[in-house]
């Protein structure tokens, strides 16, 4: 698994440029049920980012049921959310990042989805 740094030339913010990567990484498998993450100063110092950017991230996927925290043994992915519930949160998470990096509003993201619906 490579979390890659956020883009500083994208006009989405490097908070949710790593959310929606996060996000991706467990829709695709790449990061499995059960898989720890990084520490959150330890993502931070790799990513070149505050450690409360990563911290707000971890909370927010939690809250999304994607990532779970276990105290001090760290934040793992969601066991729930690969295993049997299918990725389609995340993959709606990475949806909604990217055409919020399209510059789409919500009702133009929409249009897209009922469009590629059959």
């Amino acid at each position: 698994m490579t979390i890659q740094p956020p883009d500083p030339a994208s006009a989405t913010p490097p908070f949710e440029q790593l959310r929606a990567q996060v996000a991706a990484l467990v829709a695709t498998g790449d990061l499995s049920a059960g898989e720890r993450l990084p520490t959150v100063r330890g993502l931070a110092e790799q990513l070149g980012l505050a450690a409360g950017t990563v911290a707000r991230v971890y909370r927010e996927l939690e809250a999304d049921g994607v990532v779970e925290t276990r105290g001090r043994a760290g934040t793992f992915v969601a066991e729930t959310t690969a295993a049997t519930t299918g990725d389609v949160g995340a993959a709606a998470a990475a949806y909604v990042a990217a055409a919020r990096r399209a510059g789409l509003t919500r009702p133009e993201a929409h249009n897209a989805l009922d469009r590629a619906w059959p």
